[in-house]
């Protein structure tokens, strides 16, 4: 267990020895789930730290017309709604349910602050957790604000070039099922999205390699 929590984001930095020694010094427990099983309900309260130990889990949104919309699969070693452990509405914002047979570590909300007293790397490890993501939802939202594919995906090519600074040749590091995901969309729209601006001279797509060359007709006509 200690050397799969090595490679977890929150514990990062830490050995297998320092673990199981901070670990010695909290309650905590291994909970299993067949596949399907539902493991938390949007709305319900958070009141532990979860961290998938072996199997998969996944994170649903389901809108008021009853359309499932998947958020993200969540491997090991990380955790799950790090972010809504604390605060008011501290509630799970999404219905989390295994896809394979999993099992999860489940520490208490007080042997969480418990760690945090102990360990300065996991204070730290906790604290960049919540912010990367707080930055995910922040790109969540911002995608919300186009109302097209076309402007989704523009918005999200200039971020890359922005970030990458290799002046519009981009590398990009999601799968398109991925980005389908992230936008919100069928995957078979993105591919055509993709297909149409390759063809109109936007931009030359090479599977994940990506040149932008007109950038004023890549964001023109976006909101």
């Amino acid at each position: 267990m200690y050397q799969l929590l090595s490679k977890s984001p929150l514990f990062s930095g830490l050995t297998e020895e320092e673990i199981k020694k901070i670990f010695s010094r909290i309650v905590y427990q291994v909970r299993s789930y067949a596949k399907g099983e539902l493991i938390a309900s949007a709305g319900e309260e958070c009141r532990s730290l979860q961290i998938v130990f072996k199997g998969n889990v996944k994170g649903e949104m389901i809108d008021y017309s009853g359309r499932v919309l998947k958020i993200e699969d969540i491997p090991p070693p990380r955790p799950l709604a790090v972010a809504f452990l604390f605060g008011q509405n501290n509630r799970y914002p999404v219905t989390v349910s295994a896809t394979e047979y999993t099992e999860l570590i489940v520490i208490p909300k007080p042997s969480v602050v418990t760690l945090m007293q102990i360990s300065e790397v996991f204070l730290t490890n906790f604290l960049n957790a919540v912010s990367n993501r707080a930055q995910f939802i922040s790109g969540k939202l911002r995608f919300l604000s186009f109302k097209t594919l076309k402007g989704k995906l523009a918005h999200y090519l200039m971020e890359l070039d922005r970030n990458q600074q290799q002046n519009g040749k981009i590398n990009i590091p999601r799968s398109q099922e991925e980005l389908a995901e992230l936008f919100g969309v069928a995957r078979p729209s993105l591919s055509r999205t993709l297909r149409d601006l390759h063809h109109r001279g936007i931009i030359e797509a090479n599977g994940r390699a990506v040149t932008i060359i007109d950038r004023e007709a890549l964001l023109e006509d976006n909101e």
